[in-house]
């Protein structure tokens, strides 16, 4: 058997409703289940302020939230990192829908979608970036 360590240690992946509250806790930062639950159900979907409480008790199980419980109300943060989370998301998302190609993933995506001028200009800028880097 294999040493477990943290580089053997694979991130969960949360589900879409674990989605949802990382969300929250990343825009907003740590955050009661209170907070959390009146926000998804302003912005998102009607939910129960019950089942708010059991999916984040069930992510600190699985180590994607923290929570502090120094307090009367327990705080819950993040355990995953934005952007890591994001990467692996949609590293796992190209893999499987378009066979890994990024480019085709980019295609599908402009040509579906309307671009503003801004949001070309942004992706020029970042094209222009990236090739003199390499």
């Amino acid at each position: 058997m294999k040493p477990e360590n943290k580089e053997n240690k694979k991130s969960p992946e949360p589900t879409r409703s674990e989605l949802e509250i990382l969300k929250v806790c990343w825009q907003h930062g740590p955050s009661t289940v209170r907070f959390v639950n009146d926000t998804l159900n302003e912005f998102q979907r009607p939910v129960q302020y019950t089942s708010t409480l059991k999916l984040m008790q069930i992510m600190v199980e699985k180590g994607i939230l923290k929570r502090d419980e120094s307090k009367m109300k327990h705080i819950y943060s993040a355990a995953m990192e934005e952007q890591k989370t994001k990467g692996f998301l949609l590293e796992r998302f190209v893999d499987s829908m378009y066979n890994g190609s990024a480019s085709s993933l980019m295609m599908q995506l402009l040509g579906n979608k309307k671009t503003s001028k801004k949001e070309w200009q942004a992706i020029k800028d970042l094209l222009n970036k990236m090739e003199k880097e390499q």
